[in-house]
């Protein structure tokens, strides 16, 4: 028998309440397989996820609706040893990382 995360919808409610993603450049740290991304994505402009494992970013690519291919990237990179453009995102979320 499998279970579902969040089946009344509560994380995603809170999420939205806190955050505004409309029209957003966002990076997500520690994003694994992409359980949140999915909650917040289709509000973006676009979305740069990274994780710095391989298997949990293959698994969120896998996993990725067709219509959130063109604004989501996963990237396997550890946030500590990466160096991204200044300014390039409007707000950063930390799922799998705390």
């Amino acid at each position: 028998m499998g279970y579902q995360i969040d089946p009344e919808g509560n994380e995603t409610r809170v999420l939205h309440a806190l955050i505004d993603f409309r029209d957003k450049d966002v990076l997500e740290i520690g994003c694994g397989d992409g359980r949140m991304t999915w909650r917040y994505a289709a509000h973006t402009r676009s979305v740069l996820a990274l994780d710095p494992n391989a298997a949990r970013i293959e698994q969120a690519i896998a996993s990725t609706p067709d219509a959130l291919k063109p604004v989501v990237t996963f990237r396997v990179a550890d946030i500590a040893k990466s160096s991204l453009p200044e300014r390039a995102f409007d707000l950063a979320v930390l799922s799998w990382s705390l």
